[in-house]
């Protein structure tokens, strides 16, 4: 390109480019080393008459493309200038270069609607729709529509002219579809356009595996969900390729008002995964009390409180091995639980104690073994050798870690810290309590009785007077 014709098209200098077009009617047409015109670097800039009088005297330059593989049209509404765009697109179909000039994406795969739409200028958009609307059926190299953009935008007007035109593309990154982003911005209008245009995109699964409804659930968006069940309810019972019912994707994040609504509508939903997990095994395993309590709570999963998964274990199995007392106490709690089902490996749920037996140090490994004996005292005297194994355990280990502290501190002003320690290592089994009186559970000396360790744990707490005395004990690390 001309020096001078660039630093008039970069200044808007419109009369040196019409005298060097007069003197040289192609030099109009040179370009930079990225390809672009003088038309290119007006439009740049914003420079609307320069722009429009370079037409008038080469109304080629339009079909011009860059680099980039821009035509001024994409890089006018690229760059933001509404007004230069809506200009080349009426001298576009003027011309009629609706192909070359109008059509043509970027080198991303981004034609001026996708361009418009990202940029938020709606008008724009509504208006290249009307001039061509096979733009709306471009998908770009990110796998995106513009009725895509649009959705992940909330534009509820450009949705709805899209929606108007057949042939317009829903497609979205990451395998989504229009609908997936309805439902992840929780917009529950634009769900509904959708759903009542397009009702296969209901049942259409992102890379992930997920449906739009799946994805409402996961996400905690209600509203959505209200839409999508209330559209067609049969959604309610699509478990996804990877084998996850709704129900069990509401108990994974502990969705309690998600459960309710499907319920509402689909009171039979599947809630058993490919690997025998119900929603309560679901909860237990995360860790979802407020879920297993409301799950418990429906007569119609009555019967699923003592199913066991593929192997073999119930929710109680799960409870007792993640040493969570309050969805033990839950489970227990059930008129129809049965403590005696035995596992896979000929177990039932009290032995995952000897699994989790690196917690005996802590209140809730202390408090599963008192419910667990008070549910099930004819097994008590197996609980009560773990419950020895586990003391001595601790207790060897609590003399090396005390051991070593005392090592590392002495000589110095540390020993509060130390008997601190020492009190910490030995609190599980150094609780105050008398010999049991249960004849179930013959010699269970220093048992509190598990009410009693419940109200214990919260209301027990050593203060400084109360470890003073330990100072006149003899070394505890001979």
């Amino acid at each position: 390109m001309d020096g001078r014709l660039l630093d008039a098209a970069t200044s808007g200098d419109s009369i040196t480019m019409k005298h060097l077009a007069l003197e040289d009617p192609g030099v109009l047409l040179g370009t930079t080393a990225q390809g672009n015109t003088c038309l290119h670097i007006s439009t740049i800039h914003g420079h609307e008459k320069l722009c429009m009088d370079a037409l008038a005297l080469n109304p080629s330059l339009l079909s011009a493309v860059n680099a980039d593989e821009e035509t001024p049209l994409v890089t006018a509404v690229a760059s933001g200038h509404t007004i230069l765009a809506s200009n080349f697109l009426r001298c576009c179909r003027e011309l009629d270069l609706s192909g070359d000039a109008i059509l043509r994406p970027d080198k991303h795969g981004c034609n001026a609607l996708h361009h418009a739409i990202r940029r938020g200028r709606r008008e724009l958009a509504m208006e290249l729709i009307n001039a061509e609307p096979a733009l709306s059926y471009v998908v770009n190299n990110y796998s995106e529509s513009p009725m895509f953009i649009a959705v992940m935008r909330d534009y509820v007007d450009v949705l709805e002219k899209l929606l108007g035109i057949p042939e317009s593309s829903d497609r979205g990154a990451y395998c989504y579809n229009a609908l997936h982003a309805a439902v992840r911005n929780g917009n529950s209008v634009i769900a509904d356009k959708i759903v009542k245009t397009r009702a296969m995109l209901a049942r259409e699964e992102g890379s992930n595996s997920n449906t739009p409804i799946q994805l409402a659930v996961v996400w905690n968006k209600i509203d959505v969900l209200k839409v999508l069940l209330e559209y067609d309810r049969s959604l309610g019972y699509v478990v996804s390729s990877s084998g996850a019912p709704l129900l069990v994707s509401a108990a994974y994040r502990g969705h309690v008002g998600i459960a309710r609504e499907l319920l509402r509508h689909c009171p039979d939903a599947p809630l058993v995964d490919t690997e025998g997990f119900t929603c309560l095994h679901t909860a237990v395993w995360n860790e979802q009390p407020e879920f297993l309590e409301f799950a418990l709570s429906l007569p119609q999963l009555n019967r699923f409180v003592n199913m066991r998964n593929r192997n073999g274990d119930t929710p109680l199995h799960l409870a007792v091995q993640k040493c969570n007392p309050k969805m033990v106490a839950a489970l227990l709690a059930h008129q129809h639980i049965d403590v005696t089902v035995l596992n896979n490996n000929g177990n039932p749920a009290n032995w995952n104690l000897y699994g989790i037996i690196d917690h005996a140090k802590t209140l809730n490994w202390n408090e599963v073994v008192m419910l667990m004996l008070k549910s099930d005292p004819k097994d008590a005297s197996s609980i009560l050798n773990l419950y020895k194994e586990a003391k001595d355990i601790v207790t060897e280990s609590s003399r090396k870690d005390i051991k070593s502290l005392t090592e590392i501190y002495t000589g110095n002003t540390s020993l509060v810290a130390i008997l601190i320690a020492t009190m910490t290592f030995a609190a599980a089994f150094t609780l105050p309590g008398g010999s049991s009186s249960d004849a179930a559970m013959p010699g269970a000396r220093g048992f509190l009785s598990w009410q009693e360790s419940l109200r214990f744990r919260h209301s027990w707490s050593p203060t400084p007077w109360q470890c003073a005395p330990l100072l006149l004990l003899p070394s505890f690390a001979s």
